[in-house]
């Protein structure tokens, strides 16, 4: 038998709701695992991170996906299936851009993948519209006063994704070493990608 004592009581709960959902047929553990692989690898962050690098590499497809998000998105074979468009929003060194969902949690899943718990939290969803700037220090994050923090409201119409500013020390860089620098939450606006 293995041992599972390294496993918290919460892994140990959903093991034993997935074993006897699996017992009782109710559950494909092979298509559990696919749709698993699916959010945490196809359509988690990564997917976001490409576009972003394809965008910092590619001034006419940082142009459509300024104009287009959705259709730009969709080119890469990242198709957006929850109905809503997806609009993009460039961080400059005038303006930075906050993403959050005040009535729920409507994110693009696409290219970022399942929502970090924070990003659904009531206190994330009330004070990033009140103190956006609070709200951002919080996260480690600086704003310049000079700099405007927008705040842009997600719906089931509509979903945001930041394009974060391009650090001047990667320019000359290849897209996939690109896609490696670019976080998840640079994309949502609670990061600023400065460390290199």
């Amino acid at each position: 038998m293995d041992d599972h004592s390294h496993l918290s009581d919460t892994e140990l709960r959903v093991r034993a709701l997935e074993s006897l959902l699996t017992d009782k047929g109710l559950v494909d553990p092979v298509a559990m695992d696919a749709i698993v692989d699916t959010y945490e690898n196809k359509v988690g962050p990564r997917n976001g991170a490409r576009v972003v690098a394809h965008a910092w590499t590619n001034n006419e497809f940082k142009k459509w996906l300024l104009e287009d998000g959705t259709a730009a998105i969709n080119s890469l074979s990242y198709v957006t299936t929850q109905g809503a468009d997806i609009v993009v929003l460039e961080n400059t060194d005038k303006v930075h851009n906050l993403v959050v969902c005040t009535l729920c949690s409507c994110y693009p899943w696409a290219v970022l993948g399942l929502p970090p718990v924070w990003y659904k939290s009531f206190a994330y969803r009330s004070r990033a519209v009140k103190d956006p700037r609070g709200v951002l220090a919080e996260f480690g994050q600086v704003v310049p006063e000079d700099v405007e923090v927008r705040v842009w409201d997600s719906t089931a119409e509509v979903r945001y994704l930041v394009l974060p500013m391009q650090h001047p020390n990667t320019k000359g860089m290849d897209e996939e070493d690109l896609a490696n620098l670019v976080t998840r939450n640079s994309m949502i606006g609670t990061e600023i990608l400065d460390n290199f």
